[in-house]
């Protein structure tokens, strides 16, 4: 039976890939506790993405799985699958999670995923095989299971009083929307097991499994998630939905500027824009010391600080409102901007000192999605990672901007003071204002239009391919002078190089001095 989990279960067993908060196990059966614990995963007050509940499998008294497991008795089995769907009809609304039959070191074990429940807040009976049956809501407070009283209880409700935009069925689009090899791409980068299986599964069949296709059998739809994260063009549903890049040399009140556009999957925009933000803004400052050996090593922005920034943008964003994320950087600053701004709950003077906590996710299924990828921890971490990462590389603080009606949302980066006046096309890698070499002033003119590796080789008379990157072509990328035409695929058979800005400068300034 193939497995229906959207992670592999070995990182969930022994690699601990999800945090404790979100794995309870559970040695064999025990319908009341089982119940309550779904009934918390699916309320998901935290909004953590729901969590795992694996029954068969023992943990010593910090938590830590056991190997090899107690397991089930296979004759057990049918079972417990039988009582288990009784039982989640007993939840209100009624809520079933995915279940997958698994082994584990010879051992049988029933792994239940329990998602954050769309149709949010649900009650539990507190025994399952009481006579009278009392429902409470039941929520997780760290790694146990608890019922919701007082204050807890209002705020479930005041969160899940209706279903998450992200988490909506999409009015319009068809299944056929999404794409297959998306959804492929993600369940191997995830060493999900049901990469190994999607030869077999439809695309239907692996939507539901991911929880971003629903509605009944004859008529299945993709959710917005699903459109954002696995379709080719989600702009196509919601406007505006990319990252711009805007660059202005002479700083915000120019009038000139350079301006690049990504669309597409989420996790591929948010990819493609820090790595060329990385490639052609991020440059290092060395600096020696006459009394040490040791040069010392500084960024303009510190490139930790800009992906936080940016994930940050693409995670909170309203994909209802139709404005992009914009990055603008100029010699002063990098500016992030997104709308609208944060939950009004947040207080700015507790965000700019990295102190806000959040309980009100605006993307929760998009979080889920981006956790998986490693682009976000989901946990309000962002904010003083911006903050370490800055101070870390002796940067000026960061600064959080909103207005009073959190219409929009601004994360500014002040460039490092010893970048100076050079502005972030001209702060030279290595530390050093000496030109380009005549091989690379030759290559700068062949990149005035789009070339290949094989075609600047010539231009130089090359023949060792590792030798020409090392010493020719990866100072110029890292310099920022020159850039791949398919930036995230750097080995493609199609790759081309062409100038950018400041390779056009430099060259200029080459021909300039003869």
């Amino acid at each position: 039976m193939p497995s229906a989990l959207p992670i592999n279960l070995d990182d969930l067993l022994r690699q601990r890939t999800v945090e404790g908060a979100r794995i309870e196990y559970k040695t064999g059966w025990n319908p009341d506790a089982v119940i309550r614990t779904l009934c918390a995963f699916a309320n998901d007050i935290e909004n953590l993405g729901g969590g795992y509940l694996i029954l068969g499998q023992d943990c010593d008294a910090d938590g830590r799985p056991i190997f090899p497991p107690i397991g089930l008795p296979a004759a057990q089995l049918d079972r417990i699958q039988r009582e288990l769907l009784q039982c989640c009809h007993q939840i209100e609304p009624a809520y079933f999670p995915t279940l997958s039959l698994e082994q584990v070191d010879g051992r049988h074990l029933i792994v239940l995923w329990a998602p954050g429940g769309a149709n949010r807040p649900y009650k539990a009976p507190r025994a399952v095989t009481a006579k009278h049956k009392e429902h409470r809501y039941f929520i997780r407070r760290y790694a146990s299971t608890v019922e919701a009283q007082g204050a807890d209880e209002r705020d479930l409700i005041s969160l899940t009083a209706s279903v998450p935009f992200d988490d909506r069925l999409h009015p319009t689009a068809r299944l056929s929307d999404l794409s297959l090899p998306l959804m492929h791409a993600f369940l191997r980068e995830v060493r999900s097991a049901l990469a190994d299986q999607t030869d077999r599964l439809s695309l239907e069949d692996i939507g539901r499994q991911l929880h971003v296709v629903d509605g009944p059998a004859e008529a299945p739809r993709p959710k917005n998630v699903g459109l954002l994260l696995f379709a080719d063009e989600p702009q196509r549903f919601f406007p505006a939905t990319q990252i711009d890049v805007v660059w202005f040399p002479d700083g915000a009140g120019g009038d000139r500027f350079e301006e690049k556009s990504f669309q597409g999957p989420l996790s591929r925009i948010t990819r493609e824009a820090i790595a060329f933000i990385r490639r052609n803004y991020v440059k290092e400052l060395v600096r020696k010391r006459p009394d040490r050996p040791e040069a010392e090593r500084r960024w303009n922005f510190p490139i930790a600080a800009i992906e936080e920034a940016v994930v940050n943008a693409v995670y909170h964003r309203s994909y209802e409102i139709r404005e992009p994320v914009e990055v603008r950087i100029t010699p002063e600053d990098l500016v992030v901007l997104s709308f609208p701004g944060p939950d009004r709950s947040i207080r700015l003077e507790d965000l700019r000192a990295g102190k806000a906590i959040c309980r009100r996710y605006r993307n929760r299924r998009i979080g889920e999605f981006l956790k998986e990828l490693d682009l976000t921890e989901g946990r309000a971490t962002g904010i003083p990672k911006i903050l370490r990462a800055m101070r870390e590389n002796g940067s000026p603080e960061p600064l959080f901007e909103s207005d009073d009606e959190r219409s929009s949302f601004i994360i500014r980066l002040p460039v490092h003071v010893e970048a100076g006046d050079e502005g972030a096309s001209h702060a030279v890698n290595q530390g050093t204002k000496s030109g380009p070499s005549r091989d690379q002033v030759a290559l700068l003119r062949k990149c005035l239009s789009e070339a290949s590796l094989t075609d600047m080789m010539a231009v130089v008379g090359r023949a060792n391919r590792t030798k020409f990157r090392d010493q020719v072509l990866v100072p110029l990328l890292d310099q920022g002078l020159v850039e791949m035409t398919v930036p995230d695929k750097p080995r493609s058979s199609r790759q081309r190089y062409r100038l950018t800005a400041a390779g056009r400068q430099a060259l200029a300034d080459a021909e300039a001095t003869g």
